[in-house]
Order: C-alpha cells, then sequence, then structure tokens
C-alpha cells in the first residue's frame, strides 16, 4: 500500500440492479428483489471517479449513517479508488488499492476480492483506476432497491435507495456537469438526493480526491479530503465545505509550486484561489508574495492592499516579511502598511 489512503465504512449498503455502459450502450441486470431492509443495515450511496487528464481519482459518499466518511471511500493518487459498502468489508479498500498497484485491471481486482469472502452476495463495491476503468458489483442479497452503473471514468451505485432513479440521477449529473472533478462528484450527490436518495432519510456525506502532491506542502496526495459525519442537511453542509476545499485545494497547489521556486507556474493556482475566496485576506497576501516572485510588482502591491483591508493585522508581518523586501522602499508599499 503506498502513499495514504483514505478509508471510509458504510457498514451495510445494498444493491440488486446493475447497469453496465460501455461505448454508449448499457446493459443492465435487473432487480433480483433481495430481502427487505431492516434496521441493522445502512443505506448508501457513492460515486467513484477518475479525471485522467487532472492526474485525479475521487470517491463521494452519503448514507443515513454516522461518519460514512470513515469506511466508504479509499483513494491514492496515480493508482485508483474503491468504495465499499453494504455490510462493507472495509479490507476491500485497501487490498483493492493495492491489487491496482499491482497492475490488476478493475474488473480483474473485483474477481480477486470476491473470491476470498465469506460474504460475496450481501456485498456492494466499485472500483476506478487512474486511467478511469470502472466497475461497479451489487451481490444478489443486497437490501432492495440496489444496484448500480458503471461506464469510462466512473461507476455509481447504492443499497437500500428510493428507487433506480436515484443511481440513474447520479450517473447523468456526473456525466453533464462542467467543472472540476469534486464539482461533478458533488453534483452526483446532489442529483442522488434529489432522487428519493436513502429510503430511510439521511445523516451523514464525505468527499474525498486525491492527486500526486495536492496535499499541503506537496508531502501527500490528499487533495480535498472533507466530511460531514452527522447533519440534519448533510449535502448543504458538505456543499459549504467543499467550497472552502476548493479554495484551499487552489491555494496549496500555488503555495507548494511557490516554495520550489516556481511563482509563475504557482501564480495561476493562487490566482484561483482568491476568485473563490475574495474575502480571505491571508489567500491575497500570499497572492501579493507569489505575484511579486513573478516579476508583476503593481498587481502584488494591489493584492497586498486586498489583504490588508481584509485583516489589518497583516500589517506588521508585511513589514517584515523577507518575501516582500523589495517593496521597502516603494512608497505604495509603505502608504499601505501606516
Amino acid at each position: 500500500m503506498k502513499n495514504l489512503r483514505m478509508m471510509v465504512f458504510s457498514l451495510c449498503l445494498a444493491a440488486s440492479f446493475a447497469s453496465v455502459q460501455r461505448g454508449g450502450l448499457a446493459q443492465e441486470i435487473h432487480p433480483s428483489g433481495g430481502p427487505s431492509a431492516d434496521h441493522s443495515v445502512v443505506a448508501t450511496f457513492s460515486i467513484v471517479a477518475a479525471d485522467p487528464g487532472a492526474g485525479e481519482v475521487g470517491v463521494a459518499v452519503a448514507s443515513r449513517f454516522f461518519t460514512v466518511g470513515n469506511v466508504v471511500p479509499w483513494a491514492e493518487a496515480g493508482v485508483g479508488a474503491v468504495a465499499t459498502q453494504s455490510f462493507a468489508n472495509t479490507s476491500f479498500g485497501w487490498r483493492g488499492l493495492d491489487l491496482l498497484d499491482q497492475g490488476l485491471t478493475p474488473q480483474e481486482v473485483q474477481t480477486v476480492l470476491l473470491r476470498d469472502d465469506e460474504n460475496p452476495t450481501r456485498r456492494q463495491f466499485a472500483v476506478v483506476s487512474a486511467d478511469g476503468e470502472a466497475v461497479s458489483y451489487t451481490g444478489e442479497n443486497c437490501i432492495a432497491w440496489a444496484g448500480g452503473r458503471q461506464g469510462p471514468n466512473y461507476a455509481v451505485q447504492g443499497n437500500i435507495l428510493a428507487g433506480e432513479a436515484v443511481v440513474a440521477g447520479m450517473e447523468k449529473a456526473f456525466l453533464e456537469t462542467e467543472g472540476t472533478l469534486a464539482d461533478r462528484l458533488y453534483a452526483a450527490l446532489l442529483a442522488g438526493d434529489a432522487n428519493g436518495g436513502d429510503s430511510r432519510g439521511k445523516q451523514s456525506a464525505a468527499l474525498l480526491v486525491v492527486k500526486e502532491g495536492a496535499g499541503y506542502g506537496g508531502y501527500t496526495d490528499r487533495a480535498i479530503d472533507i466530511r460531514v459525519d452527522d447533519h440534519a442537511e448533510p449535502f448543504q453542509e458538505l456543499g459549504r465545505i467543499l467550497k472552502i476545499a476548493q479554495m484551499n485545494y487552489a491555494w496549496n497547489q500555488g503555495w507548494t509550486l511557490f516554495t520550489q521556486d516556481q511563482p509563475k507556474q504557482a501564480l495561476p493556482h493562487q490566482e484561483r484561489a482568491a476568485k473563490l475566496a475574495p474575502d480571505n485576506g491571508e489567500v491575497f497576501y500570499d497572492l501579493a508574495v507569489i505575484r511579486l516572485a513573478a516579476g508583476q510588482e503593481d498587481a502584488a502591491l494591489e493584492a497586498l492592499e486586498r489583504a490588508i483591508s481584509l485583516n489589518p493585522k497583516l500589517k506588521k508581518q508585511a513589514g517584515l516579511d523577507e518575501d516582500l523586501s523589495t517593496l521597502r522602499d516603494n512608497v505604495r508599499f509603505k502608504s499601505a502598511l501606516e
């Protein structure tokens, strides 16, 4: 197992419908009827997905279950992602990633994981590789309504759902939404909820996106790693946190590149962070530093003035900061610090 893995637990997910989409054609395995839901199981719907062009893979999940993000989602940059749910065998997460890393395809990973499992007919899980190959599995004894769909770069699945419309809506939203992988994963969750979601209600949600070197300082692959463990409106709360996480992702990328003496490459990321957080003084402060290092003195002063207007306490830091030392004789700089 390489790098960090995200384990997320969904104690019980169910499904009895599977749809496999390849080349625009869908093959469907219709619900077997499955056992009825009881209070010992947890309903969950999830999506695993990859954006090979961006070098990102991720998982999003929601459930009527406390801290679902601590069980279901697993992902590793450059390798792939796994969602394991419905009487979840959480070893499918790290084992699935290890098998992908060894060169197995998602379909081969599915075969290996089920081969040695003591209860395969009640499992539900999905695997996507970093290059976008995906597979979704729903055991025949998962609790209805349960099922999944898959296609290039994604797989969606769920159990104890309001109906097939949940996964159909998730698939449609993912395919039709523009934006980052995180945007598309979140859109899929919202669509699942809008189409009935978990038949017993909602409680928790999580979203994970990994990319090589995207974590703080470039030391980990955690680009976005957010959870709502217990909330009356977990989808709204996840969306609120996601806005912050998207900004932080861009900020991390910008500052990491700056510390690696690549200010011009850092600048687009930091500009995005500032656009996403127009009221964050610290973001504009670092934007000033990076603009200056990239040779944009006037733009750097503009960002610094904005930063200080948002947080006057930054004046002292600016006066001592060696990254801004070339501005110390600048009249506009001095005026900003008064």
